[in-house]
């Protein structure tokens, strides 16, 4: 099966941007700006990024697919950093955290025969993993420096009361990992009976056995509730330090 996409197509598509601004506009929302700012980046990445994997694939060079990885998860670390505030060492926590579920993940699916290391398969799921994992720590951060503001004095009056940093923060660090992984859990539930989601949908597009899309499809919903399992963990029990200080005091939020 072969998709046309041209000029008109994408101008149509293009229209549909258009009705999102006017609804901003007449409701008042004031996000006009961002949007515009939004689909210009978007196409202007897309377009970058299109350009490059075509010349990466063709090269198939196991160092440069290695870098355009550790590219994309620099890029989804600094991503999930920008959800922390004023969190200490939000970077290289959320570094570690996506480095060690993308690479947990993409071990085993490399190991087991389901992809290959190849830069068309290892790069679009490197993004796949990275992206939910950016997603899944960002939420958590927020939601863990929500807690500790709005938990303050339960936290201060534990450790009044002799508990360790771990014991005062444990309740707020299992909401927060809760949290980060709550999407990619409904995702799960919901998926085949709301949703399409893109992968499978993208093989039923290119003529692919639909039944070969689902295992396809299974095998990603697995692999994303591994990474932002692991993701949230890592960067959880990681980030709840970061809110005391050298003498284990709570610090001002």
């Amino acid at each position: 099966m072969n998709l046309a996409v041209n000029g008109l197509s994408l101008t149509f598509a293009v229209s549909l941007v258009f009705v999102a601004l006017i609804i901003s506009f007449h409701e008042k929302i004031g996000l006009e700006k961002d949007m515009l700012i939004s689909v210009g980046r978007a196409i202007v990445q897309l377009i970058i990024v299109g350009y490059l994997l075509k010349f990466i694939f063709q090269i198939n060079h196991v160092w440069i697919t290695l870098a355009m990885m550790l590219i994309i998860i620099f890029n989804a670390a600094a991503n999930a950093r920008k959800r922390a505030s004023t969190l200490r060492h939000a970077f290289g926590i959320s570094l570690i955290a996506i480095l060690t579920s993308t690479g947990v993940t993409l071990g085993l699916l490399v190991l087991s025969g389901a992809i290959k290391f190849v830069p068309s398969q290892i790069i679009p799921i490197t993004g796949m993993i990275a992206s939910n994992s950016m997603v899944a720590i960002g939420l958590s951060y927020r939601s863990m420096l929500t807690q500790f503001k709005d938990q303050r004095q339960a936290v201060l009056e534990r450790l009044a009361l002799g508990a360790s940093l771990k014991q005062a923060s444990i309740a707020i660090v299992r909401e927060s990992i809760k949290t980060g992984m709550s999407p990619t859990i409904d995702s799960a539930k919901t998926v085949g009976l709301v949703s399409l989601p893109g992968m499978m949908s993208g093989l039923i597009f290119a003529g692919v056995d639909p039944v070969k899309a689902i295992m396809y499809q299974i095998l990603v919903t697995f692999m994303l509730l591994s990474a932002t399992s692991l993701g949230s963990v890592i960067a959880c029990y990681l980030a709840y330090h970061s809110f005391y200080n050298d003498r284990e005091q709570l610090i001002d939020l």
